[in-house]
């Protein structure tokens, strides 16, 4: 019910290019947000009918919240690409993201089975894609959908992402685009986007995923929002885009999408 009701908002509020008078956002939204420029990839498409098609059970470990529980359970890797791959017309998103601004150094919390993580490592030859699953048994099929799909432009960071990320910033290079797909809480997401911030570009982007599905998580949406450090957020409903460019005009959007 609460997700249906954010909904209900989210349309109501949501405004398209119409309605932008900043040739920034104009732009962003036309060109980026809207475009139909890419097209879904063959090889990651057909990928995706396989898992959807694979009732093969897999014991994982699980760190987060929603579909991804705090205990260690049995589940058909079909369900897992049915409820916790980013849907295809996000990950096109991301990937226009990428290649419009032209980023090269990438961070995924959440790996999944490495869907989503593949559309980001084809966005450019030049891509390095640093991404973080806390479940070894994922990472290890995300690891052979990788070498499967002929990408080598991928580290996976296995373990707890409340562990392994401060650790992998500690000696990481500055980063683009960090997106936060993990651990669907307040607490979690606050606290990685304060450890991220550090090392992200000034002209870089944090996109979070599922900023409506709870309370928790619209709660941290409009803190982040507000965050001193955020010119221009945008509220596509399925997620939210934070920019840290400080010559970007502060403003917030909701957009159609």
């Amino acid at each position: 019910m609460y997700q249906l009701l954010a909904y209900i908002k989210y349309w109501l509020l949501s405004v398209d290019e119409h309605s932008l008078h900043s040739p920034f956002l104009y732009k962003c939204y036309t060109e980026v947000v809207k475009s139909k420029s890419n097209t879904r990839d063959p090889a990651i498409e057909e990928l995706r009918k396989q898992l959807l098609r694979n009732d093969t059970i897999v014991e994982i470990e699980e760190m987060g919240a929603g579909s991804r529980v705090n205990s260690s359970n049995s589940r058909k890797i079909s369900e897992i690409a049915k409820h916790s791959a980013t849907p295809t017309r996000f990950s096109l998103l991301l990937l226009r993201i990428i290649q419009q601004y032209d980023f090269k150094g990438i961070v995924e919390l959440g790996t999944s089975l490495g869907l989503n993580t593949a559309y980001l490592a084809k966005s450019n030859e030049e891509v390095k894609v640093t991404t973080f699953e806390g479940s070894g048994t994922i990472a290890g099929l995300a690891n052979q959908h990788f070498e499967q799909l002929g990408l080598s432009n991928i580290e996976v960071v296995i373990g707890n992402i409340d562990q392994t990320l401060e650790t992998w910033l500690a000696t990481a290079s500055p980063i683009d685009l960090a997106y936060l797909d993990a651990n669907h809480r307040y607490e979690p997401t606050i606290r990685y986007f304060e450890l991220l911030l550090p090392k992200i570009n000034q002209q870089g982007m944090i996109i979070l995923d599922d900023i409506h599905w709870s309370k928790e998580m619209n709660l941290a949406w409009n803190e982040l929002k507000n965050h001193p450090q955020v010119s221009l957020s945008i509220d596509l409903f399925e997620g939210g885009i934070l920019f840290l460019n400080p010559e970007i005009p502060k403003d917030q959007y909701i957009l159609s999408f």
